[in-house]
């Protein structure tokens, strides 16, 4: 079987070449929005599964698609990538000096139907920002392309997070533990086999 990674995620990428991984990259445009009635983690598993459906009828039989979605949840509220620079800071305000959860929703789609749907929960703990603090991070790491408007691997990461309950990974955007196994069953994740 050969694995397609469906994400323009430099950390997704990342995560994949370091698990020893070969995979091909490719990338479409996909509608990101969900139904209201979604809560948590549903939100996760719904997005992921709703771009791999966007690769099905062109899978040849021996290709498995990854699809990934990531959300941060601030009680009952759904944060995603910001808009702006505005928004970036609004979201980091709300986040800071206090615990949230990060949703990783995964999609395995096999070009033969077959499809795995799984996510996983990280809760993570801020500490109290300073409003520098939260301008300099959003002025520096480019944080729009992230949900919450924060990577933990980035500086606020390193100065911000004081606790995590769960996978740091899963907080990068892929629960690599979950993902190992999914595709050790389809065969992909093979040790000695997999560079």
């Amino acid at each position: 079987m050969r694995l397609v990674l469906a994400s323009n995620s430099p950390r997704r990428r990342q995560l994949l070449t370091d698990l020893g991984l070969r995979y091909e990259v490719r990338l479409r445009e996909v509608d990101e929005s969900f139904p209201a009635h979604l809560h948590r983690a549903e939100v996760a598993e719904y997005l992921a599964a709703h771009k791999a459906e966007a690769y099905r009828a062109d899978l040849a039989p021996d290709e498995v698609v990854l699809t990934a979605d990531t959300i941060v949840c601030l009680d009952d509220d759904v944060l995603n990538k910001p808009a702006d620079e505005a928004e970036a800071r609004a979201m980091l305000t709300r986040l800071q000096g206090r615990a949230h959860d990060v949703y990783t929703g995964v999609c395995l789609l096999s070009g033969t139907g077959q499809r795995t749907v799984f996510s996983d929960q990280t809760r993570v703990h801020f500490r109290s920002l300073t409003p520098a603090e939260i301008a300099f991070y959003v002025r520096t790491c480019q944080p729009l392309d992230k949900a919450g408007a924060y990577g933990a691997q980035d500086w606020i990461g390193m100065v911000a997070v004081t606790k995590l309950e769960g996978s740091y990974f899963n907080v990068m955007g892929l629960p690599v533990h979950r993902v190992w196994e999914e595709l050790e069953k389809l065969g992909i994740a093979t040790l000695g086999q997999s560079s």
